[in-house]
């Protein structure tokens, strides 16, 4: 019995089990544990890649390339020249003089692939790399500060409709209804006409066109807001703040907006790719960006106009539209793998 005594307790003994078995142990996080889901999935690995490989292709590629600027005609094109006689009196005599005159320089347009335009040049001259590039840089900004004032709008009116609830949230989600049922594109059509005839700059009127859009297409995501903040605002915590005497703007701003991120996380990179493709079609429908600069859907813009370009001169308009998708697939892949990954019932 004595020797019993003296044993040294096992690992399964009460007094082992309070030990714990391995202290190098840590447990993960929260933000480690959704960055760990989100690149276990591929396609949330290959929808990031695209969108990096855009980013670097549109605001460091005229870094590196920087041969030609967006808005530089390439001139170097042939002189045409003609002959003609001219007739002359000299002492009331008429002569007859043969002269070769030049009376164009035509630009170096519609060039294939060269080592001075490895995509070769559009039909005004310019070279359809360095557009693309250009092009790239007002299609991710327009879409990104539009989903960026869209959200701001969205988080703002369905934050307060939530919390508040009553005659403001009838008021709110009333405006909501009738912002959803106006028709987009007719309504930027005629402000495309009145920027037009206001004469505000080309470089400019893309983002006037954003502000407009923002203006009109947050309902959605007001409505999500509201939908959260409906089931949070009755929680434990929530009950707290009221007890501990927290101001309005700090109980829906810091403790029921915070809950609502990874949801709008998640509309917020599904919504670019959507904001680019509104973009390429404003554009394309000649409302968006205005020659000598470019957009993705200006640059598609020319088929609509020559449809003998489709075939004839692919290298126009397939690399815009190559772009655009890449864009769109990067954009939904990174969503996809977001809202995976943001799953609080995902266990792996």
């Amino acid at each position: 019995m004595e020797e019993l005594k003296n044993q040294e307790p096992l690992e399964n003994t009460p007094e082992a089990a309070d030990e714990p078995l391995d202290k190098n142990i840590k447990l993960m996080s929260p933000t480690r544990m959704v960055v760990r889901r989100f690149f276990r999935s591929k396609l949330s690995i290959i929808g990031l890649i695209m969108v990096i490989g855009l980013f670097l292709f549109s605001f460091v590629g005229p870094i590196v390339y920087n041969e030609w600027g967006e808005t530089e005609l390439d001139t170097s094109g042939t002189v045409e020249y003609v002959t003609r006689d001219i007739t002359v009196f000299e002492n009331g005599v008429e002569y007859t003089i043969r002269q070769t005159v030049e009376t164009a320089k035509r630009d170096n347009f519609l060039a294939g692939p060269s080592a001075d335009h490895p995509l070769g040049t559009d039909q005004q001259g310019y070279d359809v790399l360095v557009r693309l590039m250009y092009g790239g840089r007002i299609s991710l900004i327009f879409s990104f500060l539009a989903v960026i004032l869209v959200t701001l709008l969205g988080v703002v009116l369905g934050g307060i409709s939530g919390y508040f609830g009553g005659w403001v949230d009838t008021v709110i989600m009333r405006l909501c209804d009738v912002l959803m049922c106006l028709p987009g594109v007719p309504i930027l059509l005629i402000i495309s006409t009145i920027l037009d005839s206001s004469g505000i700059d080309a470089q400019y009127r893309i983002y006037v066109l954003m502000i407009c859009l923002s203006i009109i297409s947050w309902p959605g995501t007001a409505r999500l807001v509201r939908g959260q903040i409906l089931s949070l605002r009755e929680q434990e915590y929530m009950v707290a703040a009221e007890a501990m005497g927290y101001s309005t703007g700090r109980k829906i701003f810091k403790h029921l907006v915070p809950n609502v991120m990874p949801q709008l996380i998640v509309q917020m990179t599904l919504s670019l790719g959507s904001m680019i493709l509104y973009e390429a079609t404003l554009s394309y429908l000649n409302l968006g960006v205005k020659p000598p600069f470019a957009a993705w859907g200006t640059m598609i813009n020319v088929i609509s106009q020559r449809p003998d370009y489709i075939s004839a001169y692919p290298l126009v308009w397939i690399p815009a539209g190559i772009c655009i998708v890449i864009a769109v697939l990067g954009f939904n892949f990174v969503g996809d793998g977001l809202r995976d990954a943001l799953d609080p019932k995902a266990r792996r």
